[in-house]
């Protein structure tokens, strides 16, 4: 099935934060492989992949982005946003079926920040425009790190949807997390320091690399800003 590029203006992009061990069972976490801290969130995932969908459905011009990379060595070379893409045409797209002909991956971010920005690159790649608006589809409790991201790419607040479907059954201890991770993207707002790097390393084990750098040659400059300091070249939004 071919999907059609045109008349496509707004970038629905779901964050995907595990990959499928089954393809059956979603909310069970024995069907994801799961790290200690996302025991219970697999109902949650399902959660996103549908608001994604729901999202898309909403707008005839959304291009619905299931995002993240092939970021676990024991899962193969299968990728987060396969994995969500999967539930959704499992689902049957929970009913509405024409989303499947707008939906796609992007199989190379290995965290927020890429989330969003590779996600916009993934957008170009596909329609050869930018997209006109951006809706997020994450943890509700993320919601303050994304605009932060938004910020450090300089992505026009009003051109910005975040959607915050639910939260982890953990959640004091994830806005326990959440509040360092920001106060370290507040110091390192593209993660290029040594933390971040080593991270995003771990989240790449079988040692990929995007060409957006080729399809979204507008923002080459942004692609390799390290900070701390905010990106102030020419972009194409």
């Amino acid at each position: 099935m071919n999907i059609d590029a045109a008349g496509l203006t707004h970038a629905v992009i779901v964050a995907g934060h595990s990959i499928l061990r089954r393809y059956s069972d979603f909310e069970l976490d024995e069907s994801w492989y799961l790290l200690d801290f996302q025991i219970r969130e697999a109902p949650c995932y399902v959660g996103h992949a549908r608001a994604g969908v729901e999202a898309a459905a909403a707008d005839p011009g959304a291009l619905l982005i299931f995002a993240g990379g092939q970021s676990r060595a024991e899962a193969g070379p299968r990728s987060e946003g396969h994995s969500y893409h999967t539930i959704a045409h499992t689902q049957d797209w929970w009913g509405c079926e024409g989303v499947a002909r707008r939906a796609i991956t992007e199989e190379f971010s290995r965290d927020s920040f890429e989330n969003l920005l590779l996600g916009i690159c993934r957008f170009k790649e596909f329609t050869g425009r930018f997209p006109a608006h951006v809706s997020l589809v994450s943890w509700e409790f993320k919601r303050e790190r994304f605009q932060m991201h938004r910020e450090a790419i300089r992505w026009p607040r009003e051109r910005f949807t975040y959607v915050g479907p639910n939260n982890p059954p953990h959640i004091e201890q994830a806005l326990a997390a959440e509040e360092r991770a920001r106060k370290k993207y507040a110091a390192d707002p593209y993660s290029s320091g040594e933390e971040f790097r080593a991270k995003r390393v771990e989240r790449n084990p079988f040692r990929r690399q995007h060409g957006y750098l080729y399809t979204s040659p507008e923002l080459g400059e942004l692609l390799g800003h390290a900070g701390p300091e905010l990106f102030g070249g020419a972009l194409p939004w």
